[in-house]
């Protein structure tokens, strides 16, 4: 059974899982101490069961993890057959890499806790980086987001010469580009950022041609917002449809 948690507001999302699948959510009861330590107990059988546990690390992130560890371990000493976590939101992603001395690689990290925890299996989408699935020691189905998007705007009937797809970013060029390709060729505007540290940026220029058009902007992940709402503001005469794939 999918694992459920009444008390979240993911509650709604797993519950429409499991109905698209035809089964009920299993019943899991949380609490919290008093000094904030997590408690989990099953309330129903798992022997032999194939279990999916549905939890992103989104806000607050630390608990939200914490949460999905504990319950893999409850599910593993309780004999499910196989654990499969489905992380929507994959936490810590964007730390897979030393890009400075003395920094911890986190995304491996977490992929190490969540593989000692128990779980057989892990789904995910749109990871920050590819290069990620290959921190898990148990098979890693990644799954993508893209096609969703390109289903709701063609529902729109926009046509690509009103369409421009911008990047916010230069790092993120590359998907923005694949993106209008599926988008019978839409153009394709870059904005030139300087970033002064963490969850600070700057935009400084705006590389292409949105005025009066549709402007989609893809991004990978969403923070603060700010580096959005600086760009939102600096685009006049041109509508807007934004799109993140993970982590808003």
């Amino acid at each position: 059974p999918p694992g459920s948690k009444e008390h979240t507001p993911f509650f709604a999302r797993e519950m429409e899982i499991a109905s698209y699948m035809g089964l009920e959510l299993g019943k899991v009861n949380i609490k919290r101490f008093a000094d904030g330590e997590i408690y989990v107990q099953l309330q129903e059988s798992v022997r032999g069961c194939n279990v999916f546990l549905v939890q992103p690390s989104c806000p607050p992130a630390n608990e939200n993890l914490m949460e999905l560890l504990i319950m893999i371990d409850a599910c593993r000493r309780a004999s499910a057959k196989n654990i499969t976590a489905v992380i929507p939101y994959f936490g810590y992603a964007r730390a897979d890499r030393k890009s400075q001395g003395r920094e911890s690689i986190a995304a491996k990290l977490v992929a190490n806790m969540i593989t000692e925890a128990g779980a057989n299996r892990v789904l995910v989408c749109d990871l920050h980086s590819s290069q990620a699935m290959g921190y898990f020691d148990i098979p890693v189905d990644h799954v993508y987001g893209q096609p969703v998007i390109l289903d709701y705007l063609a529902s729109k009937t926009i046509s690509s010469n009103d369409l421009v797809v911008v990047s916010p970013d230069v790092g993120g060029v590359a998907r923005a580009r694949a993106f209008a390709k599926k988008l019978s060729d839409a153009p394709l505007a870059i904005v030139d950022k300087r970033r002064h540290g963490h969850n600070v940026a700057e935009v400084m220029n705006l590389i292409g041609d949105v005025r009066g058009k549709v402007a989609v902007m893809m991004d990978d992940m969403i923070d603060t917002a700010g580096k959005l709402s600086h760009l939102s503001y600096r685009k006049h005469n041109s509508k807007i449809e934004h799109f993140t794939l993970r982590g808003s």
